[in-house]
């Protein structure tokens, strides 16, 4: 035997993850939306192909939005995409803040 030879499928592939200044900005959303009375509860997945954050009305049901980030389609359609509790896909695009700006403006109101 000759070296550390290791076989491809014993090998750890990466976790994607968040970037801290990504993370304050979707916490941030969740904060005013928790504040808002939108949302409840959250939960975070990170996985090889993607890191989801998902935001719950109620802590015993399905998410009422999931903020997806794949970077394996950052040369495609965009490497961030909000998706809705069915499953399709309401935005997607290469800015996380573009993919927020449809929960963004559930949060404003009209002031006289």
């Amino acid at each position: 035997m000759t070296g550390d030879v290791v076989p491809l499928s014993t090998r750890r592939e990466s976790q994607i993850g968040f970037e801290r200044l990504e993370l304050t900005r979707i916490l941030d959303l969740y904060g005013r939306m928790v504040a808002a009375g939108h949302w409840r509860d959250y939960a975070i997945e990170l996985g090889r192909e993607a890191a989801i954050f998902a935001a719950f009305r109620r802590a015993a049901e399905r998410p009422e939005v999931r903020i997806e980030k794949r970077p394996a389609l950052r040369q495609r359609q965009g490497m961030w995409a909000l998706v809705n509790e069915s499953g399709a896909v309401l935005k997607r695009g290469h800015e996380l803040a573009g993919v927020l700006a449809p929960l963004e403006r559930r949060l404003m109101k009209l002031v006289d």
